[in-house]
């Protein structure tokens, strides 16, 4: 089980709604359709793309409405086929909040930190007032990419051409363009993205163009993120009490929705692949908890008494949909934040946290960071070896134990409705 723990683009909202029921297939031949979806873009324009018969039929290979203790998991080629992976981007990522970093990233005036999911490069930042900006992470000039990394600035300057931009994204000053006509250097300002905060996790969204700075509360933001689980996990410690302690990314050989599966077995595979873990957890108390977009999954920690204890009385692991996990234990809280690369490779990124007062028991931390790491390598070993199957011709699709994989079929269910829904 990951030890259940900003990167992301404009592109065309796919308007799928004419999706029509067909059988399960792994093999199908590919025909195209035209299909006139909305730009992200704040333009009225519509973009024609191409759409093929066989994306289609992927998606209608599996069945949302069949319940659980009959329901067939959705078709290897969800996990296989870059054209699906397209889809995805379109109408998972590029639609709803995004979690994309923490707040300590930007605490302070000047902050500032890059990511990349799909094809958007993203920078976020505090400007000398202290409010809160999201850009996409491009010259107006001739699209150089901006800034990189993380760090303080009080400018963006254009590595390229010199353009630079305050941190409010507006253009302060173009290089060397002495005779341009129609040029309003007041329409050329940073590409504006929708940004905002709920506890130590900063969110963004691509549906939208923002045409001020007002936020909204961190309830309105709750409800919208995480439905009607905002609450239980506010009162679960899920907070801004604890402190950072470290960032650990792994580049995993598989699609990313095979990562999302393993941490959604209900813990199934605990204690055939985590002895370690498994002897720190009562898994008779496993639970889960399904909400609109949001599942839980919870465990009580074992009697024994040890000297070492990071996992603690109990723990949560929670899972936001599509793609962000919150694991609260003991003193820690860890997140994984997995974002796909190619179909078949991802990059999982890991965000410690720690109560405050262990935060300098160096001892405590390195062998916790030790035991985390065992964990995952153990899951990327997993992971790995589920998309080489994948890729096999053996293989089309499996069932659900349903006792246990109600929320990896809840997450299969929103990915089916995000697919379908105009």
């Amino acid at each position: 089980m990951a030890a259940k723990h900003g990167i992301w683009s404009s592109t065309n909202f796919l308007d799928a709604g004419f999706l029509r029921s067909s059988s399960s297939s792994c093999s199908i031949r590919s025909r195209t359709v035209s299909v006139v979806c909305r730009s992200s873009s704040s333009s009225s324009s519509s973009t024609e793309i191409w759409i093929s018969q066989a994306q289609l039929r992927m998606v209608e290979a599996f069945d949302p409405k069949i319940p659980l203790v009959e329901a067939i998991t959705p078709p290897s080629s969800w996990y296989t086929d870059s054209s699906f992976l397209d889809l995805e981007f379109e109408r998972v990522f590029f639609r709803g909040w995004q979690a994309v970093g923490y707040t300590e990233q930007i605490e302070r005036p000047h902050d500032f930190f890059t990511g990349r999911l799909g094809n958007v490069e993203f920078v976020i930042c505090r400007d000398a007032d202290g409010d809160l900006h999201a850009f996409h992470n491009v010259c107006r000039h001739h699209a150089s990419v901006l800034a990189s990394g993380s760090g303080k600035k009080s400018c963006f300057i254009c590595p390229y051409h010199g353009w630079t931009y305050a941190l409010d994204g507006s253009l302060l000053k173009a290089t060397r363009i002495t005779g341009i006509k129609n040029f309003n250097k007041d329409e050329f300002g940073l590409v504006p993205l929708e940004v905002t905060t709920w506890g130590p996790f900063v969110l963004v969204r691509l549906d939208g163009n923002p045409s001020s700075q007002q936020r909204g509360s961190m309830k309105t933001v709750g409800n919208e993120w995480l439905g009607s689980s905002s609450n239980i996990l506010s009162a679960n410690g899920i907070d801004s009490s604890l402190k950072h302690v470290c960032r650990r990314e792994y580049s995993i050989q598989c699609n990313w929705k095979v990562f999302c599966d393993n941490y959604l077995d209900g813990g199934y595979h605990v204690p055939y692949a985590h002895g370690g873990l498994a002897s720190g957890l009562n898994l008779d108390s496993y639970s889960t908890l399904i909400y609109e977009k949001v599942s839980i999954q919870r465990c009580e920690g074992a009697s024994a008494e040890r000297n070492f204890d990071r996992l603690g009385s109990k723990a949560l692991y929670a899972f936001v949909y599509p793609n962000f996990m919150i694991n609260r234990y003991g003193p820690w809280m860890d997140t994984n934040l997995v974002v796909p690369l190619t179909t078949t490779k991802c990059q999982v990124v890991f965000d410690y946290f720690l109560d405050t007062s262990l935060v300098d028991d160096k001892d405590f931390v390195e062998r916790s960071l030790e035991e985390s790491e065992r964990v995952q390598l153990e899951d990327i070993a997993l992971c790995e070896g589920v998309q080489r199957g994948l890729e096999s011709p053996a293989y089309c699709s499996g069932r659900y134990a349903p006792a246990v994989e109600m929320a990896m079929h809840h997450f299969h269910c929103l990915l089916h409705e995000s697919f379908t829904h105009v």
